[in-house]
């Protein structure tokens, strides 16, 4: 979902985050007649977070020995025996070169692997606001082949216009610091569910993406940070999704700080195996209080996924079946 430096070629654990930058976004739903929140105070400068695909544990080994190629034999094994899903997630990064904003331009990478069961598509080109810019025609690929579906949501912080235009617009009171920015984050979901019903990609759940992207990035405030992630979660609720998280522990942590949700869990392993994916299926790699559902990994430019044992059985609550 995501790419870093280049751009989420994933080396992609998550799709590009963060808001403002370049580009125009789209100017989305008008403003209400209530006058916008005022602009707030500029919080401090975010801190360096780590990259997703750098957020890997100490003593993985960084050359293969014996015990690494008899985990990895073994996760390979239970694939094959149906015990895991295997899928794949792609966005912005797949559609074909020459397409995208100016800072997040498409790579034409490769779309998922022949075995992929499922795929878990972006709706951003990296930040809220800027659609996927392939969406109609990866949702077409994925139900050509008769494939599971699901979508995953980038959200980003806002610059001051997007927040003037946004932040008295919905549930929550415009007129309070907090109450704004979280109106801006159920409006980057409801944005991403106007692009979701045009493309017709159907899905009973959305992932929050929550992620650091150089250029695009988050507030050193994580209440400030926190109030988006809530107002998107809302959102996605009140459109009727069931919603699930994607990140690591780390970067949450260094986001929104103890926000927890105590939702379903899509955990980033980056460019590891699908071992080290397993491994992150477990209660040591709780991002914000919920169960280890997928994990994710890199390899030969495709972001890769696993079901977490025990959760193999019925998907039909994760992925709509084309």
């Amino acid at each position: 979902m995501r790419r870093a430096a280049v751009g989420l070629a994933l080396v992609s654990v998550l799709a590009a985050a963060g808001c403002g930058g370049g580009g125009t976004p789209d100017a989305g739903p008008p403003a209400s007649s209530s006058p916008p929140a005022a602009t707030p105070t500029p919080p401090p400068a975010a801190p360096e977070l780590p990259d997703p695909r750098a957020d890997v544990p100490s003593d993985v080994p960084t050359e293969r020995d014996p015990l690494a190629d008899a985990a990895e034999a073994a996760a390979s094994a239970a694939a094959e025996s149906g015990d895991l899903v295997l899928g794949g997630d792609i966005s912005w990064p797949q559609c074909p070169e020459g397409m995208g904003i100016p800072e997040r331009p498409t790579m034409g990478l490769p779309m998922p692997k022949p075995e992929a069961r499922y795929v878990i598509i972006g709706l951003t080109n990296g930040p809220a606001f800027f659609p996927n810019p392939c969406l109609a025609d990866q949702v077409a690929w994925v139900r050509q082949r008769g494939l599971m579906v699901s979508a995953y949501s980038v959200l980003s912080h806002p610059n001051a216009a997007t927040l003037r235009r946004h932040g008295g617009t919905g549930p929550f009171d415009g007129g309070d610091r907090l109450g704004a920015l979280k109106n801006v984050g159920y409006q980057q979901a409801r944005f991403n569910v106007r692009n979701m019903e045009r493309a017709g990609l159907l899905t009973p759940m959305v992932w929050l993406d929550v992620e650091s992207v150089p250029g695009f990035d988050w507030t050193g405030d994580r209440q400030a940070n926190a109030a988006v992630v809530q107002g998107a979660f809302q959102g996605y609720r009140d459109a009727g999704y069931s919603v699930g998280v994607y990140s690591t522990p780390a970067i949450w942590a260094g986001i929104v700080g103890d926000l927890s949700f105590g939702v379903p869990e899509w955990r980033a392993a980056g460019p590891t195996g699908l071992a080290e994916a397993l491994e992150r299926c477990g209660d040591d790699w709780s991002i914000q209080g919920g169960p280890g559902v997928l994990g994710q990994w890199v390899e030969d430019d495709r972001d890769l996924n696993t079901t977490c044992p025990g959760t193999s059985g019925d998907l039909s609550g994760l992925f709509h079946q084309f």
